[in-house]
């Protein structure tokens, strides 16, 4: 792993001063990480705003779906409430990937990665960085779902490690949608045109899964995405976790597709940045 020390910007248009490059060890590029997801997490402390996407919207469409349409999707207020908390937990994961490419773009866009690259760091260390500091994001969020749907009435019928298990799989779900955000936050200029492009992306994914409404009410074509929907696996996976259901089929399909997006995103991203930078 290779970090490049970049000289000041020449602004005597004189030409470029060669960079120097120097070796880092495994070790060192996770200590280079782990201190730029530090620089992202202090951030929040001045700007708590930033948290709002993680914490308060999931709460808003969590009480407008149970109480304004729980009644005529699910028939009945605590039955659809059952439903519907896993799938907003989901949500969160999907709401807090945003934040990956977006963040991205901005600190292109004011100059931060310009300092980033004038420091002795590992190039990983910006992009793994600032996905850590979303998964510590995400991580606050689905306390706050898990917690904010007990108290409105949402029950887990099943064990502790039951409800481990649905949290590690929510984790790694958005790992993988930060990849594909921070690949998209690189590959556009503007981050308004990131923010609409992170929209657009996600409206499928959420909507025609089993998140708010179950597939079999759908019509035949949006069933058939529906089903290999890998929101509707990771859904319906910690729908069996949190309340009891099949689970070995949809955590399967569910680690499946994270690990694919893993695999064809991450080496995008990077690349990506690399280009960029």
């Amino acid at each position: 792993m290779t970090a490049t020390l970049l000289p000041p910007p020449d602004r005597t248009g004189k030409g470029k001063a060669r960079a120097t490059t120097r070796r880092v060890g495994p070790r060192e590029a996770v200590g280079h990480a782990l201190a730029i997801a530090r620089r992202n997490l202090v951030q929040l402390r001045y700007d708590p705003s930033q948290l709002l996407d993680a914490t308060l919207m999931p709460m808003v469409f969590t009480l407008i779906f149970v109480y304004v349409f729980g009644g005529a999707i699910g028939g009945d207020q605590a039955d659809y409430r059952q439903y519907l908390v896993p799938g907003i937990m989901v949500q969160v994961a999907s709401f807090a990937a945003q934040v990956t490419g977006v963040a991205l773009n901005l600190d292109f866009s004011t100059g931060v990665m310009d300092r980033f690259r004038s420091l002795p760091i590992a190039r990983s260390a910006v992009l793994s960085g600032r996905i850590l500091a979303d998964l510590c994001r995400l991580a606050l969020g689905q306390a706050v779902i898990l917690l904010f749907g007990l108290v409105i009435g949402f029950r887990i019928h099943t064990n502790p490690l039951y409800v481990l298990g649905a949290l590690a799989l929510l984790m790694v779900y958005g790992l993988s949608l930060s990849w594909i955000a921070a690949f998209v936050g690189l590959a556009i200029r503007s981050p308004q045109a990131v923010q609409s492009m992170g929209f657009l992306w996600m409206i499928p994914l959420q909507f025609g899964s089993s998140m708010f409404a179950d597939p079999q009410t759908m019509p035949g074509w949006l069933q058939a995405f529906a089903q290999v929907n890998p929101t509707t696996l990771v859904v319906d996976a910690c729908r069996g976790l949190l309340v009891g259901g099949p689970v070995a089929g949809n955590l399967l399909g569910a680690l499946a597709w994270v690990c694919g997006i893993l695999v064809v995103f991450v080496p995008l991203a990077v690349r990506r940045y690399t280009s960029r930078a």
